[in-house]
């Protein structure tokens, strides 16, 4: 059974397991802004200014994302033990955005839509005026969520030339459905992650399960670096990298997947992959491990190597097992190497897919508070039944698209993004907060343009009267039982 932590700060989630967690719940332009100058000692010292009015959204009933009256600063008179308090001089990790995978059964579904359809899905998500999804996850070959089982070089015998290498099947849908999307938002930056090399790299000569031969460690680097430049050559040039998708399972070879023991990764990025790259001459940035909160003393470890530090950008994290405040373990050992969340989705099974917004809202607040630079869901589109699917576990997408009717059904989690990526852009910092109910939620953060934005995730049952306080102005307002709530002020 999965718990959905009440305080955000901590994220005191229960381990669970994949299946638990589901059933409960190339440099592009616009990545140049991720990491920022430090900031100023007059911008440290300079007060802060609590001005009105307040804009308000709210989820809440059967009420989606909807604006309510505005709201303005008072006076603070004293402190409350359940005052949420503010704290903007007090500046942490620069936000690169929000988004989802574009899946081989994502674009699948999306290129079922007519054209017009299509048009006006991808400006709803992806379009700076609307959702604004600017982060997005591709596969490196096939995944569990892909029509079928390949690798960019499908051969019965080795192929260490690369003689077969093609990228053919992408050509279909995915990388239609990536340019559109880039050209909806040019600021689209997307990361890759491998679920298996080719069969024939593998001990069991399978893309299903098994470990990667360590003799071709030399040639999978070589496979992925031609990854790259194919996408390249195609238009849609990728921002990072990650070595390997869930290192620390083979799923027991029910699906496209491979171990990574730590003592692989290590020797694979520091000795073949990242010295590919700089010989190519890519910039792609390399994240480590892309799996679970609990594999942070690996990552510790990871980061004793010289060559791994040097080449490796920082972290891909998932939250089926461990709790986001293991992220902040992590980032206190080694500040410079960042965090990113990378996957997680609904179940489409689950009868509350639509409504699960405070359950995906609360986790938002807990990996954003714990240094992650971004948030990407797991398929961004599926059907109703959570197909295309070639694995064992149920998901649903950030949208559902019915097979015959081609209707879109948007999920709890799409409308827990929206009331952080319609009002954060890229360069935002996660601010200071603190205090508030066990059952409320929170998260604030500064925009690039020095507006604020906090994030109220009311989990309870009961509706509760909240007072924000940001030095000696406060604002209150009322949070209906399980709601989301956005504030932006300037």
């Amino acid at each position: 059974m999965t718990k959905t932590p009440n305080n955000s700060d901590t994220a005191r989630t229960a381990d669970v397991s994949r299946r638990d967690f589901l059933t409960s719940g190339a440099v592009s332009v616009g990545a140049a802004a991720l990491y920022a100058t430090p900031l100023t000692v007059a911008a440290r010292l300079a007060p802060p200014i609590s001005a009105g009015p307040i804009r308000v959204w709210q989820t809440a009933g059967a009420e989606r994302h909807v604006a309510r009256p505005e709201l303005s600063w008072r006076a603070s008179a004293g402190r409350a033990p359940t005052d949420i308090l503010l704290d903007p001089q007090r500046r942490k990790q620069e936000v690169l955005g929000f988004g989802g995978a574009f899946t081989d059964a994502a674009t699948y579904m999306f290129n079922q839509l007519a054209p017009d359809a299509r048009a006006s899905l991808f400006h709803e998500l992806f379009h700076a005026s609307e959702m604004n999804l600017s982060v997005g996850r591709t596969c490196v070959g096939s995944s569990d969520y892909s029509t079928k089982a390949y690798s960019y070089d499908d051969s019965p015998t080795p192929d260490p030339e690369l003689t077969k290498f093609s990228i053919a099947h992408d050509r279909q849908w995915i990388l239609p459905m990536l340019r559109e999307a880039r050209k909806t938002n040019p600021d689209l930056f997307l990361l890759s992650s491998p679920w298996s090399p080719p069969g024939w790299m593998k001990d069991n000569n399978s893309l299903l399960g098994g470990t990667i031969r360590r003799r071709y460690l030399g040639q999978y680097a070589n496979y992925l670096t031609r990854f790259l430049e194919s996408y390249a050559a195609e238009g849609v040039p990728i921002d990072a990298v990650t070595s390997q998708n869930e290192v620390d399972t083979d799923q027991d070879s029910r699906m496209p997947q491979c171990t990574w023991p730590q003592e692989i990764e290590v020797q694979f990025v520091g000795e073949f992959l990242g010295p590919a790259f700089v010989k190519a001459g890519l910039r792609t940035r390399i994240w480590l491990i892309d799996h679970n909160y609990n594999l942070w003393g690996r990552a510790l470890a990871m980061m004793q190597d010289d060559a791994v530090r040097r080449f490796a950008d920082g972290f891909a994290w998932h939250g089926y097992l461990g709790t986001p405040a293991e992220m902040t373990r992590v980032h206190d050992a080694y500040p410079d190497k960042h965090a990113y969340w990378t996957e997680g989705g609904p179940d489409i099974t689950d009868l509350k897919y639509q409504t699960d917004w405070t359950k995906w809202s609360s986790q938002f607040a807990g990996i954003l508070r714990n240094w992650s630079r971004c948030i990407i869901a797991w398929n961004l589109a599926l059907d109703e039944n959570g197909k295309p699917n070639i694995g064992p576990f149920p998901c649903g997408g950030v949208v559902t698209i019915d097979s015959k009717t081609k209707a879109v059904m948007r999920s709890g989690q799409y409308w827990a993004f929206a009331h952080y990526s319609r009002h954060l852009r890229r360069g935002a910092r996660v601010l200071e907060s603190n205090g508030g109910p066990p059952s409320v939620s929170h998260v604030a953060f500064e925009n690039p343009d020095g507006g604020r934005v906090l994030v109220l995730t009311n989990a309870g049952t009961a509706s509760a009267t909240q007072r924000i306080v940001v030095s000696e102005s406060a604002a209150e307002l009322s949070l209906p039982a399980d709601s989301l709530t956005t504030l932006v002020w300037t």
